[in-house]
């Protein structure tokens, strides 16, 4: 196995006491109802209740309001729901709502959807980040200097491509080399964020995150995929040979980083943000069948790990990923502090606990999506 166990500091926030005293933020969240999304709004609903939080979110498939159910009725909290490809809408919430700060986190994000179909990804993820960044360029400059008004672009490492296995980390200047439709149309959105800072002066920030998970993570992919296929009995596919490596990150360490970008970020830098928790594919699956087999009451099959089924390759499959995320621990302070381990821990705990949350999102569409999968 691949994955290393480090010891690693508590989870807290990257707020000092300058920014407590600082003018409440007035913060538009895109795509806050999405897995990644919502754990933010729910850390920074936490981490300030002082600020204002906007979420904008068209509710696609792996959009849920019931990501923030604990959020209704909050005073300081709103959700819209709308395309972020809508120019005026977007207008109206800056200027209306005088938005200081964006966190862009909405993307159609499957790489088997981008597959299929890419006209989305196209629309969503460059039209969609061009739209936002348009209307952001005419408004920030009449913000006042505090809060200090910012983009904040979150991506994905996939725009950097693939590596061996004898190859370092992708760093901050690794080149680009997407091999999906998915990963090329972030690759743009994030070419899209840097232009914007360097031609007009926007403060924007692009994060480049590795794979996310733990809580409210749509039930297609990979972690929450197994955890509930274990308890339906089904099959688990694993594509080709299960050597593909992934970084995993705890998605509140991930939240954390997003904090410190904010915070103390520079505008027109780029941050990685990895877990430094090195996986291959066979191997996360078998962790999660042990800590199924041992955590959920009763099951169809036991050893779950019989249920292993290996299925045909994804096309342009990238073999492994990882992320040096050295500058954003030298230069903004914060390291993950979840190891997969733990982590893996805590996400399979939640999906038995929570399976009032899960169970509506079985859906037609998501049979369809598994059978395509497995056949």
């Amino acid at each position: 196995m691949c994955y290393e166990i480090t010891v690693r500091p508590s989870l807290l926030p990257c707020m000092d006491t300058a920014s407590i005293a600082q003018t409440p933020r007035r913060i538009l969240i895109t795509g806050g109802a999405g897995f990644i999304g919502s754990n933010f709004v729910r850390y920074w609903h936490d981490r300030d209740r002082r600020d204002r939080i906007v979420v904008l979110d068209a509710l696609t498939y792996a959009g849920n309001l019931a990501n923030l159910a604990d959020l209704e009725g909050d005073d300081n909290f709103r959700f819209v729901q709308g395309n972020i490809c809508d120019r005026p809408l977007i207008e109206k919430l800056l200027r209306k709502e005088a938005i200081d700060t964006i966190v862009h986190f909405a993307a159609e994000s499957h790489v088997d959807r981008s597959i299929l179909g890419p006209d989305a990804f196209v629309q969503t993820n460059i039209i969609g980040t061009f739209t936002l960044l348009e209307a952001f360029r005419h408004h920030w400059n009449s913000l006042p200097a505090t809060p200090r008004p910012l983009f904040l672009h979150v991506s994905t490492d996939e725009v950097y491509g693939s590596l061996n296995p004898e190859d370092p980390p992708f760093s901050e200047t690794t080149p680009y080399a997407p091999n999906s439709p998915y990963s090329a149309s972030k690759a743009s959105s994030d070419h899209f964020a840097r232009a914007y800072f360097h031609t007009y002066n926007v403060p924007t920030i692009i994060t480049n995150c590795s794979n996310n998970y733990g809580p409210y993570h749509f039930p297609e992919k990979l972690i929450p995929l197994m955890c509930i296929n274990i308890l339906l009995g089904k099959p688990l596919p694993v594509y080709g040979d299960g050597q593909n490596v992934r970084d995993w990150l705890y998605v509140k360490d991930h939240c954390r980083a997003l904090d410190c970008a904010i915070e103390r970020g520079k505008p027109g830098e780029t941050y990685n943000i990895g877990g430094n928790n090195e996986v291959k594919n066979i191997d996360l699956v078998r962790m999660l069948c042990r800590l199924m087999d041992e955590l959920a009451g009763d099951l169809p099959l036991r050893p779950s790990e019989e249920l292993i089924t290996f299925v045909k390759d994804r096309a342009g499959h990238d073999r492994r990923y990882a992320i040096d995320a050295s500058k954003i621990q030298s230069d903004l302070g914060w390291q993950p502090s979840v190891t997969v381990e733990e982590g893996l821990r805590k996400t399979v705990q939640w999906y038995l606990e929570n399976e009032d949350w899960w169970k509506p999102l079985l859906s037609e569409e998501y049979r369809a999506y598994y059978q395509k999968v497995y056949n």
